[in-house]
């Protein structure tokens, strides 16, 4: 490998400046993937890469059990069954529909009423009992892990804080702080630490933006007068620019002095912002700082007012995760803002179509030819319309598409949500339900419905006949879809080509400076935003067609355990997390995947009516089961995975952090001086509270 290239495959080995491995063999990686043990997985990637890839050997324990039983029992069934030939026979010249070899390894090829189809019903009993069985183990799995990480010995700033919202309007005489003092002092006056007031920083980080901008500009200008004295003349040449817009117009400065002038008049002015931000822009939200895990923990399971909209109280957000802007949004304005935003996802994920339908027809040839007519001159040309036409509107389509997770997002942090990670779940949440219903039901319902459009015409009572016969031929378009998503999709994450493509290009370019050029190749953690949603579609779609047409088994089991391999890859040696939620995304996929397999026992049970069984009625309990289950999966579950239980916090709590390292961690950066919180009355406090806090422990002791 080119050593110019590893901080793109092994970013994690630069980060800690280990060596890359030497072996020149190309699979060499898949050695230390399957040697790694999910503990390896945890200490360098995080639990919440750890769940991620847990969730793929889910996946996969469901297929493989499903396939076991679906392969073996339903395919010799199907292929010496006749339901095919006898419906071409007597259909002849009413219908153009054709049927392959492929299609008689479906329940399709099976006769109505035949009592073969009780060996489907069997079959969609087993996979829903594999599912749930798999589900409680991993369930229980993922809260070992969670009580493990949590009584570790690493303290973290999050386990010894709350975050309090809608605090009432600040009583005549008090400031804000003395008000969240002496409230929460007199609910827990041995183990309250002290508050930090959440502040409207928008003046002051706007300030802070523009120093940190002027500062790297500055870098990069020294560099390149640096660079001029080695390469061209020992005086070298001072870097210009012009000042007015692009650097395109203006006046032609030294950017040297220019940039120094900048920061020695914006620093001042930041540390005025600063201050106005502390004492005069706070809101109504505060951390509250404990001296103890277990109070913390407490503090967040009970009720801290007679009026729940006041004083709530949630368990402190990771401080690199936080939403500042969220943090003050009252309570009614987010219950508004929540309902406001599920109508704009239903009407989103229900209708994106119709404007994808518009842009796909405003870009075909005819329609631009209109609109810019220069371009008709070009259109006369051969090659170049036939390249427009074949791909113009499906460039068009993709470019929409891609919107659509930055939509989502934007939506998800329009709900008043505070921390990144309950943002990322929420829009991963909207996302599978879109890619469900635009992709997989629009594919199946469209592809029904216009395979055999004139003989809709002809019997329009048969149109429900012909939706339940053609729901297993759409099998041959998602086998082919799951099979590219395996060789495409995990070959160009596996290789990493637009990164790395992408790093060269700024290295080549742009980066002048160390910083550039680090900020070029500074890995990211996973999307689970896209990753999620996409990998629930291979699953939504392989349960739905596991009983129906159980030849889509063998590639899903691919694409899970393939991409189980290579993202175990990704996690030790190239995506770095931006945050830790703790594994908090497990209830987000398990809920997802029963919604997947309440789909498919919905899908099955209209089949069957379709084939006339007579015992079809025999399916009509698993979807009510699959409601059941996770209805006792979430009593027994999901508290202790969004919370931590006080057995947990009483565990392991090893070594309480400084006060002003919490402070710090939870002060935004844009409020910090030389990387800490420079506030001499606050910190003369926490002095103050550290020092009684060691004097009460020395009386103890003696």
């Amino acid at each position: 490998m080119n050593p110019g290239n590893r901080v793109i495959y092994f970013p994690k080995r630069v980060l800690k400046e280990l060596d890359a491995p030497k072996s020149r063999n190309p699979l060499a990686w898949t050695v230390e993937a399957l040697q790694a043990t999910e503990d390896d997985i945890i200490s360098i990637a995080g639990l919440d890469a750890a769940i991620y890839l847990r969730f793929f050997t889910t996946a996969l324990m469901i297929m493989i059990f499903s396939a076991g039983v679906c392969l073996l029992l339903l395919i010799p069934l199907s292929v010496t069954d006749t339901n095919y030939r006898t419906t071409l026979e007597q259909a002849k010249n009413k219908t153009s529909a054709t049927y392959d070899d492929f299609d008689k390894l479906a329940m399709g090829n099976i006769q109505q009423d035949s009592n073969r189809l009780w060996a489907f019903v069997i079959a969609g009993y087993w996979v829903s009992i594999v599912t749930y069985i798999v589900l409680w183990k991993t369930y229980k799995h993922v809260l070992r892990l969670r009580a493990r990480e949590q009584t570790s010995l690493e303290s973290k700033p999050e386990q010894f804080a709350i975050l309090v919202r809608d605090i009432p309007p600040v009583p005549t005489g008090k400031t804000r702080r003395e008000q969240v003092d002496s409230f929460f002092g007199m609910l827990y006056p041995e183990t309250f630490e002290r508050s930090l007031i959440v502040t409207d920083m928008s003046q002051a980080d706007k300030v802070w933006t523009e120093l940190k901008g002027y500062r790297k500009k500055l870098a990069r200008a020294e560099v390149m007068f640096e660079t001029s004295r080695t390469v061209k003349k020992p005086e070298g040449t001072r870097p210009l620019h012009r000042t007015g817009i692009l650097g395109l117009v203006g006046k032609n400065v030294d950017s040297i002095d220019f940039y120094n002038e900048k920061i020695k008049n914006v620093s001042p002015k930041l540390k005025i912002k600063q201050k106005i931000t502390v004492t005069e822009k706070q809101v109504a939200a505060a951390f509250i700082i404990f001296n103890s895990r277990h109070a913390a923990t407490a503090a967040t399971q009970v009720l801290h007012s007679q009026l729940a909209h006041t004083w709530t109280v949630m368990a402190a957000p990771e401080p690199r995760q936080i939403v500042w802007k969220n943090l003050a949004i009252p309570f009614y304005q987010r219950l508004i803002r929540e309902n406001i935003v599920y109508i704009i996802a239903f009407f989103v994920i229900v209708f994106y179509m119709i404007p994808i339908a518009f842009i796909s027809a405003l870009t075909t040839i005819e329609n631009l030819s209109k609109i810019v007519p220069f371009l008709k001159g070009v259109m006369e040309k051969t090659a170049i319309k036939s390249i427009l036409e074949a791909y113009l509107p499906q460039l068009a389509l993709i470019l929409f598409l891609n919107f659509l997770p930055t939509i989502l997002m934007f939506l998800s942090k329009a709900e008043g949500i505070p921390s990144e990670s309950l943002v990322v779940r929420a829009s991963s949440g909207k996302y599978f339900y879109f890619i469900v219903f635009n992709v997989f039901l629009g594919v199946t319902l469209a592809g029904t419905l216009f395979q055999s459009i004139k003989l809709v015409e002809e019997e329009p009572n048969s149109v429900v006949t012909l939706l339940g016969n053609s729901l297993p031929p759409n099998a041959s378009f998602f086998i082919s879809f799951v099979a590219l998503k395996v060789f495409v999709g995990y070959g160009l994450e596996l290789s990493l080509l637009v990164p790395l493509v992408i790093y060269h290009a700024k290295k080549r370019f742009l980066c002048k400076t160390e910083a550039e050029l680090q900020e070029a190749w500074a890995p990211s953690g996973f999307d689970y935003a896209t990753r999620v949603p996409n990998d629930m579609l291979i699953f939504t779609v392989a349960l739905c067609y596991a009983v129906i047409a159980p030849m889509i088994l063998p590639f899903t089991i691919l694409y899970f355990a393939v991409g189980w391999l290579v993202l175990r890859n990704q996690a030790l040696n190239v995506y770095v997390p931006s945050y830790e939620s703790n594994g908090r995304m497990w209830p987000h996929m398990h809920t997802r995947i029963l919604a997947a397999l309440f789909l498919s026992q919905i899908t099955m049970i209209g089949y069957f009516s379709i084939k006339k069984f007579s015992y079809s009625a025999l399916l009509i309990p698993l979807p009510f089961v699959s409601l059941a289950f996770g209805y006792v999966c979430r009593k027994c579950f999901y508290t202790s995975c969004c919370i931590i239980s006080l057995e947990v916090a009483c565990k392991g709590e090893k070594e309480v952090p400084s006060l002003s390292s919490l402070i710090d961690a939870f002060t935004p950066p844009c409020l910090l001086v030389d990387d800490e919180f420079n506030d001499v009355e606050q910190y003369e406090d926490a002095h103050s509270a550290i020092l009684s806090r060691s004097t009460s422990s020395d009386t103890s002791n003696t």
